[in-house]
């Protein structure tokens, strides 16, 4: 698929199917986040994967909103860095995050971005304390981000290039 094709057709999706990924599959998107653009190649993250369905319930419960749909996704790459290891370890967070959440949906699976950084559970502690004392990374590790992953119950129509907002794009100057 040409990238502007899949940059149109790329949606964040919460309802899944059920279905299990594959792991060749897995594979592949973890692949795309291993290869990620890093700052002078120093590469901060590390890919926790998550397929017990008790934790993925549990990660479901890791913010007051927006993370319900990891409870029915078949797994999770939960996104952590070293931030000794890079000052812009967000940043190459960020980009593999961008790079797996893409080839997610060129694989034909569902996913979604759930971010954690900066976020708070239910129980008032910050997101990244309740995700480390349930998967046990370490100190000095900075939790960025979750991809929730499954075969999507649904496909949105990709969006249209007509509808883009060039009033967002400024030239020489704001």
């Amino acid at each position: 698929m040409e990238l502007m094709n899949l940059l149109q057709h790329r949606h964040s999706v919460r309802s899944y199917t059920g279905e299990p990924v594959p792991d060749d599959v897995l594979e592949k998107i973890l692949q795309a986040g291993l290869l990620s653009a890093s700052s002078r190649s120093l590469c901060p993250w590390e890919f926790i994967v998550v397929r017990d369905k008790e934790t993925l319930s549990h990660l479901s419960r890791c913010r007051t909103a927006g993370a319900g749909m990891l409870a029915k996704a078949d797994c999770a790459i939960v996104v952590v860095a070293d931030e000794a290891k890079c000052d812009v370890w967000i940043e190459d967070c960020s980009i593999a995050m961008s790079n797996m959440h893409l080839m997610a949906d060129a694989l034909g699976l569902g996913s979604c971005w759930v971010q954690g950084r900066l976020r708070k559970a239910p129980d008032g502690r910050d997101t990244e304390d309740y995700i480390r004392s349930l998967l046990h990374y370490p100190e000095g590790y900075r939790l960025e981000a979750m991809l929730s992953l499954g075969v999507a119950a649904s496909h949105p129509a990709p969006r249209s290039l007509e509808s883009l907002d060039w009033s967002k794009v400024h030239k020489e100057t704001f």
